[in-house]
């Protein structure tokens, strides 16, 4: 059973890549790496397009040449914005007790 509430890194950073626009596979690796200097293998990346397909975060749009492009979901778009404003509590707080704000 897929838990709701976390997902790990590569799940998020793929909600990310897929907030700004519906990408395939490849593209969502790509922009990854371009934007995360992360890596993400094939493995890696399917098995949390997977996950998160069946959490209902994301979609698979009509296939365009042999390529399946994704899409963010409502669902998605709420719950990134959850796991986003979460970090950013985690953050502020690990700056804080650094003495940096």
């Amino acid at each position: 059973m897929v838990k709701k509430n976390r997902f790990s890194e590569p799940s998020l950073l793929i909600l990310i890549s897929l907030a700004e626009k519906n990408r395939h596979g490849y593209a969502i690796m790509e922009d990854i790496e371009k934007n995360y200097d992360i890596k993400l293998g094939p493995g890696t990346l399917y098995g949390a397009i997977s996950r998160l397909e069946k959490a209902g975060y994301i979609s698979v749009l009509e296939s365009q040449e042999r390529k399946k492009p994704y899409k963010l979901t409502k669902e998605g778009q709420i719950f990134l914005t959850e796991q986003i404003k979460e970090i950013q509590k985690v953050a502020s707080l690990g700056m804080k007790r650094l003495g940096l704000l």
